[in-house]
Parts: C-alpha cells; structure tokens; sequence
C-alpha cells in the first residue's frame, strides 16, 4: 500500500512545477506585451467596445494590486472604470421622452421659407399657411423657430432684396459696362460697352460702345434710355446701376426727369446687380475670350451675333432653361438634326429641322 505522506509529497511537487510554469508563461506574455507597446511609438492603443468589456471581466476577478504587477497595455484605475461603465449600462433602461414632441427639420425649413416670402405674415398667418398643408404647429413654436434663424417679428422684419425685385418685376432693368481689348491702329484699346438687361425677360439691349466713354456719351445714352419711340428700348421705371463716376448727377437727372429713377449699389456689392454681372460673364466666357477683336466694327459684329444667339438660340436657368425668343425653324423633312454655327462655330444651335 503506497504511504499517504510520500503521494502527499509527489501531487505538491507536481503543483508546484505546474505554478512556476504558469508563472513563467505569464512573465513571458507581460514582457511579449511589453516589447509590442514599445513598438507603438507613443501612439494611442485603441481598443473597441468588446475588448474593453472582456479586459474589465478579467481584470476585476484580478483585483488592483495583481492589476498593478501585470497590467501594461492600460493602467488598473482604467480597467476598473471600464468594469464600473459596464455594470452601469446593464442597469440603464430606455426612458421615453416627455413634453411636446420634436418638430421635424422639414417643417422648420417651411417655416423659414414662408417667413421669408411673405415679411408680412404673422405667427399665426405663418400657422395657417401651415394648417393648410397638415401640419400643426403652435405660434410659439413658430416664434422660436423664427428667433433661431435670427428673422424677427413681423413689425421689424425687412423685406428682403429678392422680394422687392419680384414685387417690381418687369419695371426694374439693370445696367452696367463691359471692357473688351480691340487692336486698332493705334494699337490695343479698352472699348466700354453699355448694356440694359431685363430682369423679367432677361431681354438685354446694347446701348452704345465706345473707347472714351465721357459726359457727352453719357448724355446720349441717356436719351436713348428714355426715347419713347424707340421699339429697341426697353422702357424701365427702375434703373439698377452701379457707383461708377460715368453715372454722374447730370446724367441721372436727365434720366429722373424722363421718369426712369436710378438706383445705384452698395460700394463692392456686385450681387446687387446679379442679372447684370451674370450677363456681362456669359458674354465673356462664352464669346469674347475667346475671340481676338480686330478693330471696333469687328467687336460690334461680335457682340450682335452673341444676342441673336442670347436671345433666340440660348436656354437660361433663370427661365426654366427655356428660350427667351421662339427660334425660327430650319428647313428640312422634320427628322434630320442640323446645327445653326455663328461666329464660325463659336455658338452653336441645334435644332430638327422643319
């Protein structure tokens, strides 16, 4: 019969070799996680959700001070916090929210528009447009949805520059210059060309170009503008210009005293005058950089074709990219596509032909 004491003694040597293994393991594995931390050169460790939930487990079976011995990749307080965060959100329930519900974003920005189309209309005007399209909306609501756009109420709110063009749409034109470089004998010369553009329309009318655009020109182009038995002119009530000193006072008077007011823009605020700037862009991207003008009756060949091309052959956003004159047909059988080139193939137009 095998003595007690001596197999007492073998099952004690045998835990001990397997603990100093153990052992031995764990400090192979801490200086192995020691040398791959080192080979992070001072970046950050990121750990996802569910591996900082496994090392919260392990280490909180571990307690500090083992934490504190074995521990390299984060520090013991930063597993234990995790530990703490993860007993937290098991306890932590969905709570419904209280009080009146969210207003959507779409509505918001209905809000915002209608406020702005119609400066006039109230809360509750702006609640009744509203009502209309199903929606309720309480008028405080309202007001703090307007007070966080910065829109005041009715009493103080302005119009805006949009809505007062609309609101005179048809009686307002624009007016404004455009240079062009044309070789001359003389050399290169910088010709100045006036035009009025319609903002209804976007009908525009060459008023005259000229290399000294001086009072006396100025004074023609006024009585141009105002020549009532001119079928070109566009006839406005409003003249939206700039501040250039060519608009001098003898110059609007002459046109105030034909009842055409003159209103100039802000100093450097060209989108004041956008239909304007917007025209005298096409007309240079589109024709006249791209052209070497060679002499000035060169240069009002140019810009005539460009209009007829503006005006019949050109579709615009602004109109629903639609032409502002009804383009004359081509002959043909109706099935063929033929191509209408001005200015040698600069501008094109396609149409099929009738």
């Amino acid at each position: 019969m095998i003595d007690l004491v001596f197999v007492q003694v073998v099952l004690a040597a045998l835990a001990g070799w397997l603990d100093d293994q153990k052992q031995d393991v764990i400090a192979y594995l801490i200086e192995e996680n020691r040398i791959l931390r080192g080979q992070l050169a001072g970046r950050i460790l990121r750990l996802s959700d569910e591996q900082r939930c496994r090392l919260a487990r392990r280490g909180k079976r571990l307690g500090r001070r083992l934490l504190s011995q074995g521990a390299t990749t984060v520090t013991p307080d930063t597993i234990l916090r995790w530990h703490r965060q993860l007993i937290a959100r098991k306890w932590t329930y969905a709570t419904k929210r209280s009080g009146r519900p969210i207003v959507a974003a779409e509505i918001r920005r209905l809000i915002v528009r209608i406020a702005e189309e119609n400066p006039r209309c109230g809360y509750t005007r702006i609640r009744g447009a509203l009502k209309n399209l199903r929606h309720r909306v309480g008028r405080s609501t309202i007001a703090r949805t307007l007070k966080a756009q910065g829109i005041p109420p009715v009493p103080e709110r302005p119009t805006s520059w949009r809505t007062f063009l609309r609101a005179h749409w048809g009686a307002i034109g624009g007016a404004d210059f455009f240079t062009t470089e044309v070789w001359t004998r003389q050399g290169l010369v910088t010709y100045y060309t006036l035009f009025v553009i319609d903002l209804a329309s976007r009908r525009v009318q060459i008023v005259g170009s000229t290399a000294h655009p001086d009072e006396m020109f100025m004074r023609q182009v006024g009585r141009t503008l105002t020549a009532a038995d001119d079928e070109e002119s566009l006839h406005h009530r409003v003249l939206i210009c700039d501040r250039d000193r060519k608009w001098s006072a003898p110059v609007r008077q002459l046109l105030a005293d034909a009842g055409v007011r003159v209103v100039q823009t802000p100093f450097q605020a060209p989108n004041a005058n956008a239909h304007a700037e917007r025209f005298v862009h096409s007309i240079k991207t589109e024709c006249l950089d791209r052209v070497i003008m060679l002499g000035e009756r060169h240069l009002r060949l140019t810009i005539r074709e460009f209009l007829a091309h503006y005006h019949r052959e050109r579709n615009h956003q602004g109109l629903g990219n639609e032409l502002i004159e009804t383009s004359p047909t081509m002959p043909g059988d109706g099935r063929r596509i033929r191509r209408r080139p001005r200015l040698g193939g600069l501008l094109n137009y396609y149409a099929r032909a009738a």
